[in-house]
């Protein structure tokens, strides 16, 4: 029956508008006509467009401008008249008030006449005006166009674009109200280019205007990050990098389709972006997770931008499997496969992949992100780190982490609130509600919230090995009014994450390691234990101390002290949650944390590595055994910054390397054999006298013996020459997972690395 009724709808049809000279921003002939004929063939589709044109007919009664989109499809599909006339009607009511401007803004000095609403105004009337533009008499086009010009084109212009009136800069609203208020202004005067002599001479400026958007590199005057990470990340949250570069796409595919032989703006970091949005996704069996990091929710994906970019011919295959984890109606800014642009511009997911073929691990370095997972399959473990810039959207949250497993957050970011609430700026902005390590109860300033952090956060020397992944987090310049280092190592080794915190404060002090867990969390001996849903993992803090195992705390006043915090949740702030304070009871200067979080397979899974502390001589070490291996790993205190000038050479169980940081695996059944070997910051590593590595300045890398095949990762410097000690010649070589020429000397194989 559904399918009957829109075949009478296409029959009503008469290809509305299609003589007109005025070109489509959105719905084009050839969109229409298209949609028209899937609709009869395929059931999919029907459902869909009855989807849409049910949302359609509610609004003729309704009359709300934000389905605008949805009445205006409605008439050109159908032809019903009764779509049209709402459409006026919706078009003359918006147009003929005397002002959009938000009266909060207006009070601001110099006032501000345009804004969020004023773009959202744009949009909606665009769409209008362009699919009943030759169905509106002369005054009733005069009209309208007259009070889109008067209260949202030249406000936007005027305030934010026009050089005899502007009042913003990139530096100061450079990040998403930008690219909102002056492109949805801009496709405003793509709907009204052919009444408005000045709109083309406007539409070409800000067509060029998006080259220095996308390539505004920040500022130290004012403490202002570049916008956009070289790799196509954006610093404000995945929630505003989504709605930041949808708005200026959606100029971008309309001038497209009103323009089509004007040749775009070329901005390379377009064909980067897609691969952002997935690699800060998590996969699951369900709802499509993203980081929440900074003002973002763990619901809001990249589908919008990522279907824009589809539109505008930027295409490879793992964006339709991104599209294609997404579900319908998932959040308010998507385009859903049941919402007028989202079923125009829908992609054949058929030639969606069942996996992207992308690399298990990213980093974001320009905004200091990182990402680290197992797989690619749904349910995966994904460990994300975040040291970048603090500011408005961006949270005091240096060196924090996120990790999901299972399909579920397990370790999470306390997330936020409305900004109207006092727990926004108070709590979910602040330190407190991320997974950090604080020192008198203090890290970032507060001020970096309204003013910036001077020295930005890092992350670096991501290296993804398989069963080994390494990076590094430099908190110290955003924590630099308390401490003089503050870097965060993840070593991921098998099911063993283990976080190594190196400190170092101004004085002596109490240094507490915060967690977020997410689900049922309890103390368990030495171990906090954490269960969301089918998702587990055990948190085992090992230096400087351990917990209590007993209940008996004050029998143990040397050991970890575990408090609960009581903090608002972020869906529903008159609630509470706990978070876990893990404080040294010592007031000492300078300090390292290590940590393990153990990843369980199963909420029963008894096979769990086994992990031992032991010390020596300016060594901190831990011993991991799993299924037959043995990982040992050290820490080198000799390797921390207390140097100057003189090398940091010790030696470890019979290894003598320089490093800062050292894992050696092994059988657990043949210790003299090692299988791979991690070295973090360190230019050679020796067994007695034979040479395992070596180098002239400290490098970070990961080396292992597959069979015949010798597989390096490397990072650290631009150039880097370095030779590896092996008993035999391996058949092939893999460098940083790219197949090199085997080069074999006298033991030796050396690599070249030129970056």
């Amino acid at each position: 029956m559904k399918l009957t009724v829109l075949y009478v709808f296409c029959l009503l049809a008469p290809m509305i508008g299609w003589t007109q000279k005025h070109q489509p921003l959105f719905f084009t002939k050839e969109k229409v006509v298209l949609l028209q004929q899937r609709i009869k063939v395929d059931k999919e589709a029907a459902d869909n467009w009855s989807d849409i044109y049910k949302e359609a007919t509610l609004q003729l009664t309704k009359k709300n401008h934000t389905k605008i989109d949805y009445v205006a499809l409605a008439y050109l599909v159908t032809g019903e008249k009764q779509f049209a006339d709402v459409t006026k009607k919706i078009l003359l009511d918006l147009t003929m008030q005397q002002t959009w401007s938000n009266q909060e803004m207006l009070k601001r000095q110099p006032a501000w006449e345009s804004d969020l609403k004023t773009a959202d105004k744009c949009l909606h009337v665009a769409i209008g005006l362009d699919a009943v533009y030759d169905e509106l008499t002369k005054e009733e086009r005069k009209t309208i166009v007259e009070g889109l010009m008067r209260n949202g084109i030249r406000p936007a212009l005027n305030e934010w674009f026009l050089p005899e009136t502007r009042i913003h800069s990139l530096n100061s609203m450079g990040h998403n109200w930008w690219t909102s208020c002056v492109y949805m202004a801009g496709l405003a005067c793509l709907a009204v280019k052919d009444d408005v002599p000045q709109a083309t001479q406007w539409i070409e400026s800000l067509n060029q205007a998006s080259q220095e958007w996308f390539n505004f590199s920040g500022d130290l005057l004012q403490s202002k990050p570049k916008t956009w990470d070289a790799a196509g990340g954006m610093y404000e949250s995945v929630n505003y990098a989504s709605f930041g570069v949808s708005e200026y796409l959606f100029f971008r595919l309309a001038h497209q389709n009103v323009f089509p032989k004007v040749k775009q703006p070329d901005i390379p970091v377009l064909k980067h972006i897609p691969d952002f949005f997935m690699h800060v996704g998590y996969p699951r069996k369900g709802m499509l997770y993203s980081l929440n990091f900074g003002d973002g929710h763990k619901n809001v994906v990249g589908e919008r931008p990522l279907k824009l970019l589809w539109a505008l011919g930027i295409q490879n295959p793992n964006m339709l499997w991104y599209m294609n984890q997404v579900e319908n109606q998932q959040h308010r800014e998507g385009l859903f496969k049941n919402a007028p642009l989202g079923m125009l511009y829908h992609p054949d997911f058929t030639k969606a992949p069942v996996l992207p073929s992308l690399p298990t691990s990213a980093i974001f370095k320009d905004m200091g992100w990182a990402t680290m997972r197992n797989s690619w399959e749904k349910d995966a473990t994904l460990l994300a780190v975040k040291s970048g810039h603090t500011w408005n959207h961006a949270h005091a949250d240096a060196n924090s982490f996120i990790l999901f497993h299972k399909g579920e957050p397990v370790i999470k970011d306390a997330g936020n609130s409305s900004y109207a609430t006092k727990e926004y700026p108070e709590y979910f902005f602040q330190s407190q509600a991320h997974n950090v390590v604080t020192f008198n109860g203090k890290y970032q300033p507060k001020e970096q919230q309204y003013h910036g952090s001077p020295l930005d956060g890092s992350v670096s020397e991501l290296l993804d090995a398989g069963n080994i992944k390494y990076v590094m987090a430099n908190g110290t310049g955003p924590t630099s009014t308390i401490y003089s280092r503050n870097f965060r190592h993840f070593l991921w080794i098998g099911k063993v994450i283990l976080v190594i915190d190196d400190l170092k404060a101004y004085e002596n002090g109490k240094f507490e390691w915060l967690l977020h867990p997410e689900g049922e969390s309890k103390k368990d001996r030495g171990d906090i234990s954490i269960v969301n849903k089918n998702g587990a993992v055990l948190v085992r803090p090992l230096y400087p101390e351990t917990l209590v195992e007993t209940g008996y705390n004050h029998d143990f006043p040397e050991k970890m002290i575990l408090s609960e915090v009581l903090a608002p949740k972020e869906d529903n702030i008159k609630e509470q949650e706990k978070y876990y304070c893990i404080a040294y009871p010592e007031q000492v200067r300078q300090t390292k944390f290590i940590t393990a979080i153990i990843l369980k397979d199963s909420l029963n899974d008894t096979n769990i590595p086994e992990i031992e502390r032991f010390k020596g001589d300016d060594m901190l070490g831990v011993r991991i055994k799993q299924n037959g291996k043995v990982t040992e790993v050290f820490l080198n205190l000799q390797a921390d910054g207390r140097l100057m000038h003189l090398n940091s050479i010790k030696t470890f169980n019979g290894y003598t390397t320089d490093a800062y940081l050292t894992a050696l695996s092994y059988a657990e059944n043949n210790p003299n054999e090692l299988t791979d070997y991690f070295v973090g910051y360190g230019s050679f590593l020796r067994k007695d006298k034979q040479v395992l590595y070596n180098s002239l300045s400290k490098l970070f890398l990961i080396a292992q013996k597959k069979d015949k095949t010798f597989e390096l990762n490397v990072s650290g410097q631009p150039i880097m020459h370095t030779s590896f000690g092996l008993e035999k010649k391996p058949s092939s070589v893999l460098l940083n997972k790219v197949a090199v020429p085997v080069e074999f000397t006298n033991g030796f194989l050396q690599f070249n690395v030129a970056k």
